[in-house]
């Protein structure tokens, strides 16, 4: 008994945990995503700012931007809240938004560089940060005619990890697969680029046996799969982010491939691409740095 006890406790944990997220997504459906967006970012800009977490936000930022004071430091880890709470709000909204002039939906800048890539018909290896609504690139991918496949972090809680991939799924229609983080995950994406199709990478978080590529100046662990897959298939590496522009608005940015001189060599070429991934990432960022997701550790200590 007293080992079926806890297992038993974390199913009703996960059960409630579930129930409670059935109901905030069906709240925030009849909000509307306009202000479901700004209800998720009034809530985390108002409580996110306080956790333990921001004070590695805190820490990223003294290293990446030295010369801020601590008052600009606390405005950007404030709107890196909001907008980590608009993003969870606005996903039971990702199926409705669709391109659009203004309010809720999004809009495109660099069409012409998905349009040469849609008509060439090569698998692509596109690559992005938790910038902006990150969850939004897959969709518009799709909308445009490119389906992409891309990664997910599981959730701990079956149910409502269900849940939220269902979410994620009702938005990118057929021909779209998601694959969870891990060694199975990553097998089934290399049968997917074997079988010639496309995917979407976010490269900007700690890999502790990655390769160390500088990033702001300083070593960064960086994973380097990207590399390796373009590599391997002879694949374009595109730079794409989806810009906030307001509550549910955004517009996504697709850049030219990413101009690498490839030697022959696998270990040159390899960091040669993580170095000009790692340099795109950063000229983001430094334009936007309250749009990146400084809250993970992405130096050594």
């Amino acid at each position: 008994m007293g080992r079926t006890g806890p297992g038993l406790l974390r199913g009703l944990s996960n059960l409630v945990q579930a129930a409670g997220l059935h109901a905030v997504i069906f709240l925030l459906r009849c909000l509307g995503p306009e202000q479901a967006s700004n209800l998720g970012g009034w809530i985390t800009r108002s409580i996110g700012p306080v956790l333990g977490v921001s004070r590695v936000a805190d820490d990223n930022l003294r290293q990446a931007f030295p010369e801020l004071s601590a008052p600009e430091r606390a405005r950007i880890i404030r709107s890196v809240w909001d907008n980590l709470g608009r993003n969870a709000a606005e996903l039971p909204h990702l199926k409705s938004l669709r391109r659009s002039s203004s309010g809720p939906g999004w809009e495109i800048e660099g069409e012409a560089h998905i349009e040469a890539l849609r008509e060439s018909g090569a698998q692509v290896l596109f690559f992005s940060g938790h910038l902006g609504n990150w969850e939004m690139i897959l969709p518009i991918a799709a909308s445009l005619g490119l389906p992409v496949s891309g990664f997910y972090r599981a959730a701990s809680n079956v149910t409502a990890n269900a849940m939220i991939q269902s979410l994620r799924e009702q938005a990118l229609g057929q021909g779209v697969s998601m694959f969870a983080k891990g060694a199975e995950g990553a097998r089934a994406a290399l049968a997917h680029l074997q079988g010639g199709g496309s995917l979407g990478l976010l490269v900007d978080q700690k890999m502790n046996d990655g390769i160390a590529v500088p990033f702001f100046g300083r070593p960064a662990m960086t994973a380097p799969a990207i590399a390796q897959f373009a590599l391997r298939f002879s694949a374009p590496v595109v730079p794409i982010r989806v810009d906030r522009l307001g509550p549910a608005r955004f517009r996504m940015v697709c850049e030219a491939p990413l101009s690498v001189t490839r030697t022959g060599d696998k270990k040159t070429d390899t960091y040669a691409i993580l170095l000009a991934v790692n340099v795109t990432l950063e000229r983001w960022i430094r334009d936007q740095p309250g749009a990146w997701l400084w809250l993970h550790r992405r130096w050594p200590k």
